[in-house]
């Protein structure tokens, strides 16, 4: 017997139910309640994704090549790295799917069914299609299916909807699983079982994996990409001319832990600190983030959309005031209405309201209709008469007299909550002939309306994100009038308000053009949230959703940015990027500066990071070229720490919540391409003088004695072995170089953040002193460490050595004249006929 067949026959016999012997047959035939499995990726796939990305690959690859050419802690360097970055992302996923796997809106508590006749106790996943369920006041409802004969049940299913008054549910009428019985007692058909209910529909789609990468980590894995087929190029060119020329194995191995080098390794290390470190800035400021990347996300964030109620306002409602309509005087309304509130049996946030401001009694109640966001009224039956309390335009029908459009219309326009409240005889039936809530004819009594309590920091929280260049859409269940009347009294330009019935039955491109227009949307179901927040995205619109019950998780996972209250369900917070500590929208907006900060400083660090890698790649090019050996040995590279690691550090912790720059890449190419060209050339000179300069020297006679011992500790050789002259005018050059494009690397960030009008040609002088003062201790540092044997040695240099300087320092001011002019007069834009862009609009600023 199917389902549809075993609801006929049960009618009357609903006690019957189905046999042990029954349950037991559809249960092995797959019929029975299990629970919806866990969430798609397993851990396996977890690691094995992040540990054999597409970039740890490559680290891996050349950190065999490096381990097999005996450079150990090269390819430490290389290998580490990339286990370091698979770690990061790994501990991030698999904590996300920690909590999406624990993600469950039905509890695990015995439930009754009717079996044999009798009522029994069992656990979830042994209910079965066709079983019939015994439901009482308490137990929170585990399958789908309709109320059968002769029940009655009250239930709430805010889990599910967002909708907090109590629903009754007459034979016939569906319960969903996932609500909770909140008064009656009835039976239930198991119609939907298992993956098929609702419940279990909504935590499937919870437990979805959506991840968007970030604008950011998008451009940053586009120039790793360029850079390492850069350095794979190079490789496989300088290599093969290394094996044509006999290169030794040791000059392979130096070659290849160079150009290894060339690898931005320390830009992921970067983006994964600064995710770290803005996760808990912002977390301290009121928005817990639960994405690593969120921080970032949400500073590209350029619409919001949030609910009214418990975002825009506190939750709470106050009365503004009672208006009688007909012949009772105003203190005889108010203590009507004030007893109307305090006799229901199921007190909502309206009637507390009322209760608290009006004076009255509690009525013994014969009858009663709860509050229901399907009928949106309420009735009281007492042996005084029938009462009812309820939206105006559904009672408008109803109501005798003139009608109380005008009256209605003011008070909403004024952003006030309008309900009215009627009367008629005891003895009026309440109900059709079904048992069905039906409203009579009524005597209006009075108009009453309530107010919102707005949050204080909400008209500054709207005005800073209008100052940020960012839309705030408001999506709310109530009348749209009244939201747009409140939304104006918070600042918002309200505009149009569309309400939920009017987008039903648009098309895709029809709705874009109604959401793009609109700010106010009122009478929105929560299906229709996923709608919106997708026109949105259609329209290339960065998204962040905010919601707070279950109904709302797949809007928040299908938004960029998903942002759930703390106050919210349980659902809602752990599938959100963000949650808000302090339920205030305004923690948004230091959780978006924090990500702006981060942007803009990894931008900067980019341009330092990939002006290094530019510069090394021309230099090694160039040099190989010219058959003047290898411009780099392994310890030079390690001089990045300083002219790379530490700058960039700092910067990315001083920079400045300004707007992402959406030339970022471009502008990158403005900056690094000029840098890298003139600072290569510099260098390439520097090192090809000295090349020739030491060649020469050394292999004459009369070098004096205390230059060969030197150059004989420098490099290891005597002055009598073959190749010393050559190893010797090699290390000699690389210092030349080194010092050069460490000192130009330094005096590079003053154009980045420029102190005064001299080195503003690339940017305006922001007024931030600290990156000048960085710059003169790194210089300090570096030159001080020139003059110490142990550290010069160390990093694979000679020790101070006036021919050094003497060529250094004036091939730096040749330098600083050049780029300053480069960057002034745009000689690369002019040079490849670009759109030229002068300033902060060519730094992106």
């Amino acid at each position: 017997m199917d389902v549809e067949e075993s609801g006929a026959s049960l009618g009357s016999e609903v006690a019957a139910g189905l046999t042990q012997r029954e349950a037991e047959v559809r249960h092995r035939r797959g019929e029975g309640n299990v629970a919806v499995s866990a969430s798609s990726r397993s851990y396996t796939r977890i690691l094995r994704t992040n540990v054999f990305s597409f970039f740890n690959l490559i680290l891996f690859v050349i950190g065999a090549a490096l381990l097999a050419l005996g450079r150990y802690s090269d390819a430490f360097t290389s290998v580490g790295l990339g286990l370091v970055n698979a770690a990061i992302g790994a501990v991030q996923e698999i904590r996300a799917k920690r909590k999406l796997d624990r993600l469950q809106l039905l509890d695990r508590s015995r439930v009754t069914v009717v079996r044999d006749g009798r009522d029994v106790e069992v656990v979830p996943e042994e209910i079965v299609r066709g079983d019939v369920v015994h439901v009482r006041p308490g137990d929170q409802l585990v399958v789908d299916g309709p109320v059968l004969d002769g029940g009655r049940v009250d239930v709430d299913e805010s889990l599910l909807t967002g909708e907090s008054e109590p629903l009754r549910k007459l034979p016939g009428d569906d319960l969903l699983s996932g609500s909770f019985c909140v008064g009656g007692e009835g039976h239930q058909l198991a119609r939907e079982v298992g993956a098929s209910s609702y419940a279990s529909r909504l935590t499937a789609d919870a437990r979805q994996t959506t991840t968007d990468r970030t604008p950011l980590q998008n451009r940053i894995e586009f120039v790793v990409r360029l850079v390492m087929l850069l350095v794979a190029l190079m490789s496989v060119t300088i290599l093969f001319q290394a094996a044509l020329e006999g290169f030794t194995l040791v000059r392979v191995v130096q070659t290849t832990a160079v150009l290894s080098g060339l690898v931005p390794y320390g830009l992921f290390f970067l983006v994964a600190v600064a995710y770290t470190v803005g996760a808990a800035k912002s977390s301290g400021r009121g928005a817990l983030v639960q994405q690593v990347n969120a921080v970032e996300s949400v500073s590209n964030v350029d619409v919001v959309c949030t609910d009214k109620t418990g975002t825009l306002t506190t939750g709470r409602l106050g009365l503004a005031e009672v208006q009688p309509v007909g012949t009772m005087g105003s203190e005889a309304v108010g203590r009507l209405v004030g007893s109307m509130a305090r006799s229901t049996a199921a007190p909502n946030l309206t009637t507390t309201a009322l209760a608290t401001a009006l004076p009255g009694d509690v009525w013994p109640v014969r009858d009663e209709i709860p509050f229901s966001s399907t009928l949106r009224w309420s009735a009281l039956r007492t042996d005084d008469g029938l009462y009812v309390l309820g939206a105006p335009d559904r009672l408008a029908p109803h109501l005798s007299g003139p009608a109380l459009t005008d009256t209605v219309g003011d008070l909403t326009a004024q952003g006030l909550r309008v309900l009215v409240v009627a009367r008629a005889g005891a003895d009026t039936p309440l109900r059709d002939t079904a048992g069905r809530p039906h409203l009579p004819a009524l005597e209006p009594v009075a108009v009453v309306s309530l107010a919102d309590e707005l949050r204080p920091d909400v008209p500054e929280t709207i005005a800073g994100f209008a100052r940020d260049g960012i839309d705030l859409k408001v999506v709310s269940g109530d009348d749209p009038r009244t939201v747009a009347a409140l939304a104006r009294q918070a600042g918002l330009d309200a505009g149009l308000p569309v309400a939920g019935r009017d987008l039903d039955g648009l098309s895709d491109p029809e709705l874009d053009r109604v959401v793009g227009r609109t700010t106010v949307f009122g009478r929105i179901a929560p299906e229709q949230k996923e709608r919106l927040v997708e026109s949105l995205r259609r329209q290339g619109r960065y998204v962040a959703m905010i919601g707070d019950g279950v109904n709302d998780a797949r809007a928040l996972k299908r938004a960029h940015v998903g942002v759930a209250m703390k106050s919210g369900s349980a659902v809602a917070r752990d599938v959100a990027d963000i949650v808000l500590t302090d339920d205030s929208l305004g923690a948004l907006r230091p959780a978006q500066h924090e990500g702006r900060r981060i942007i803009n400083g990894i931008g900067t660090s980019m341009q330092v990071f990939l002006a290094r890698v530019g510069t090394q790649a021309l230099v090694i090019l160039a040099v190989t070229m010219l058959g003047l050996g290898f411009p780099y040995s392994p310890a030079n590279v390690g001089l990045t720490l300083l002219t790379v690691g530490v700058p960039t550090l700092f910067l990315t912790a001083w920079a400045r919540p300004t707007p992402p720059d959406p030339h970022l890449l471009p502008n990158l190419g403005r900056f690094v391409v000029p840098a890298a060209v003139i600072t290569a050339a510099g260098g390439v000179a520097l090192y090809a003088y000295h090349y020739t300069f030491l060649f020469e020297g050394l292999s004459r006679s009369g070098t004096p004695e205390e230059v060969l011992t030197a150059f004989e500790r420098y490099t290891g050789l005597s002055s009598d072995d073959v190749g010393f002259t050559e190893a010797a005018a090699t290390i000699g050059a690389q210092t030349a170089l080194s010092t050069f494009v460490s000192f130009a690397a330094f005096l590079l960030i003053l154009f980045l953040k420029p102190p005064n009008r001299l080195f503003a040609s690339w940017t305006r002088p922001d007024g931030d002193r600290r990156p000048a003062v960085l710059v003169v201790v790194l210089v300090a540092v570096f030159t001080g460490g020139l003059f110490i044997p142990a550290v010069s040695d160390y990093f694979g240099l000679t020790g101070a050595a006036d021919p050094v300087f003497f060529t250094v320092l004036p091939a730096l001011v040749l330098w600083l004249t050049v780029l300053s002019a480069a960057y002034r007069f745009r000689v690369l834009e002019r040079a490849l006929g670009l759109a030229i862009r002068t300033g902060q609009e060519a730094a992106g600023r």
